[in-house]
């Protein structure tokens, strides 16, 4: 992977001055898993850079031409961004539009100001074009996301579209032994920063207490206040290095903004050289950490209160900063694994198969342009995703799409038109592999025209063929139908569960893709607590009257057995059954969800839900009865074996939160680990070619 970050224009990327974005970038690049293929672009005079992947660009300066964009012309010039797979951009979302002209690859933007005060995110329409033309939109504190978000009517794409990755720095062992009487004011040295409120207080604080100190760490040219005392030092501006060494001792650090804190890496660094951090309720500052001291008021009364409290009283002293020390998570490995994680999920990971060969695969299923987005979540783009990231030549043709715009008087039924467009496109593109999958309307005189050239035939089946499930005659008709014309066939049934023999026919999770499942429920609260939908026919797309289904006289049941259950249902009670975006947005709401299919439980078989549910992060309950503990541990989701035991589980884990939150994390894990797109992908293209030594598939026995 490949990534090029772009600095703010004249962000100091020195050693002796470096700015706040430059520090963040640095750190997280020396820790991060992608750390040998980062490049970091900037423009600045210092020539002491922070680190050997750093390029120093030079724009031409042009009269009456802006500098920030010759700037970006003069990056996007460079070779280097040629082979780049993500670009991320700091600080600067006026650069997005003409980076967008010229740049085609993922666009990752960060935040680390107000984006209400940046030009280029000021205004909503500003705000609707980045949501639009970026990939991912990273902001340092929630706060600054809210503010993104604030009165817009794209705040449901906050879910898909945004991340949260906080500042850093690192954690190093103290000896709170060698803590002094000794107070902090560092930042600017501005009313912006509560300076003079800082100022007034200490003066007053160090009459009162002789025995402590204050030091002052920071400069401000356009802004001049003088606070003198013999107890008062000031520095000046210091490197950020001698900042952190100088905290170890450091017993209170005050942080009393009047303006309202992006996130407040003052307060982080701090934290976590075990200080006591007084902070005003600014911004982002509260997130910084956990256990600061909150001023109730931003005045001098109140600041002077809080340090007297603690300067008073030794054990309370104590207890702030060892506090501060033990929870401090901020470390620059817990960050940048965080951002790690978000590139890893927009990356074509590309596996090498046996022998080198790329393939030309033709791919028949219903892409279902005709629903204009409704059914775009569906299994046949998450597999076709697979067979791409591979590295593969795929052809799409979606048959239910060319029979239904294909019809005419002399083909009502657009099978005529289908046939000759299934051979057109393989003498056309020629394939080594025809892929169909639920391609019934493909005839086997088709087939047998393409089998003619030897050309290897699969095709993946997702509805239930068990005896006890719904439309098993007509479901084992379709299965069995090609059987003779096709090399292989993969079921999200365990073929050896079932009553009659299919040749060559192998067990098929369905698989969670990156790009869809794309939440992680486990990270954030939720309204709700169960989650659980169906629908009567994704092709009709709403509920059907008269319908019944026998999973409702379970929900109902269950609904009665469980009164301090939240739950979220849809496809019943006159609910509507959700779709595409609809769908991650009721499903971004539930904490917990249950993954019930039609029918008696069949050994592995599920819906496509479970890939959805658990790569969503949802704590996710699956009838025991399935079998998929073959696969899956009670530490990654949770087996129920009848109504009264997943009503019991139900309210254990609606309780116990981090053990909810935990094993919700672990399934997620787990699943796109085994069971992503690529790797699903991957295991059809092996085992249809015949390739050997399949045990690297948790599924193969």
């Amino acid at each position: 992977m490949n990534i090029s970050i772009l600095l703010p224009y004249k962000e100091n990327y020195s050693k002796e001055m470096a700015g706040a974005v430059s520090l963040f970038v640095n750190d997280i690049s020396k820790v991060s898993l992608f750390k040998k293929s980062i490049k970091i672009f900037g423009s600045t005079k210092k020539k002491d850079f922070l680190s050997n992947n750093y390029i120093n660009l030079n724009p031409d300066k042009k009269f009456l031409q802006s500098a920030n964009k010759e700037y970006v012309k003069t990056f996007l010039e460079n070779p280097l961004i040629e082979n780049t797979d993500i670009l991320e951009i700091h600080n600067r979302p006026n650069y997005i539009k003409q980076i967008k002209e010229s740049y085609k690859n993922k666009i990752f933007l960060y935040f680390h100001n107000d984006p209400l005060s940046m030009n280029g995110s000021k205004t909503e329409k500003e705000r609707e074009f980045l949501i639009e033309n970026v990939d991912k939109i990273i902001f340092n504190s929630k706060w600054s996301r809210d503010r993104f978000f604030l009165r817009s009517k794209f705040k449901e794409t906050m879910i898909n579209k945004s991340e949260i990755c906080f500042q850093s720095t690192n954690r190093v062992p103290i000896n709170f032994k060698n803590k002094q009487n000794i107070i902090t004011f560092i930042g600017k040295l501005n009313t912006a920063k509560g300076f003079d409120i800082f100022g007034k207080t200490i003066l007053k604080i160090l009459d009162k207490y002789k025995n402590w100190k204050a030091y002052i760490i920071g400069d401000e040219p356009r802004e001049k206040m003088f606070f003198n005392h013999k107890n008062l030092i000031n520095l000046g501006f210091k490197k950020n290095l001698y900042i952190l060494d100088f905290l170890k001792k450091v017993s209170i650090s005050v942080v009393c903004s009047r303006w309202e804190e992006p996130f407040g890496r003052t307060s982080l660094e701090a934290a976590s050289r075990g200080s006591a951090v007084i902070i005003s309720n600014r911004g982002g500052l509260p997130e910084t950490t956990n256990s600061a001291i909150i001023l109730k008021s931003l005045d001098e009364n109140n600041l002077f209160k809080e340090i007297s409290n603690l300067i008073n009283n030794k054990a309370r002293l104590t207890k702030f900063q060892k506090l501060n020390y033990k929870n401090f998570y901020l470390t620059h490995k817990f960050v940048s694994k965080i951002l790690d994680d978000i590139r890893k999920k927009y990356i074509l990971n590309k596996v090498n198969i046996s022998k080198k060969k790329i393939l030309k695969i033709m791919h028949i299923t219903n892409f279902n342009y005709r629903f204009d987005g409704r059914l775009h979540y569906n299994t046949g783009r998450r597999l076709n995703n697979g067979f791409v990231r591979l590295g593969h030549n795929v052809l799409t043709v979606s048959d239910r799409d060319i029979i239904h715009n294909k019809k005419k008087i002399n083909d009502l039924a657009g099978s005529k038109s289908l046939q000759k467009s299934v051979l057109r496109n393989y003498q056309n593109f020629k394939p080594d592999l025809v892929i169909l999958g639920h391609a019934d309307s493909v005839s086997n005189e088709t087939l047998h025209h393409i089998k003619k050239d030897k050309t290897l035939i699969t095709q993946w089946f997702l509805d239930p063929v068990g005896r006890y499930g719904p439309d098993y005659i007509n479901n084992k008709k379709r299965v069995l139908e090609k059987t003779k014309l096709i090399d292989t066939t993969f079921l999200t049934t365990d073929p050896n569960s079932l009553d009659f023999n299919i040749p060559n026919s192998f067990y098929l999770p369905n698989p969670c893709d990156s790009s869809f499942e794309t939440l992680s429920n486990y990270q954030k609260e939720c309204d709700n607590d169960l989650f659980f939908a169906m629908s009567h026919g994704v092709h009709r797309g709403e509920l059907k009257k008269g319908k019944k289904d026998d999973r409702e006289i379970f929900i109902n049941k269950l609904i009665r057995l469980n009164k301090s259950i939240t739950f979220d249902i849809y496809g019943m009670f006159n609910s509507q059954p959700v779709w595409a975006d609809n769908f991650l947005n009721k499903v971004s709401n539930s904490s917990m969800a249950l993954n019930l299919s039609r029918g008696k439980p069949i050994k592995y078989y599920s819906s496509d839900r479970l890939a959805q549910l658990m790569g969503n992060g949802l704590l996710t309950f699956v009838d025991i009865k399935t079998c998929l503990n073959d696969f899956f541990t009670d530490k990654e989701i949770v087996f129920y074996k009848d109504i009264n035991d997943l009503s019991y589980k139900l309210n254990k884990y609606k309780k116990d939160r981090k053990d909810r939150c935990k094993i919700a994390k672990k399934g997620k894990k787990k699943y796109f680990k085994y069971f992503n797109s690529t790797i699903v992908a991957d295991y059809i293209i092996r085992q249809t070619l015949g390739f050997k030594n399949l045990k690297k598939f948790l599924w193969v026995k």
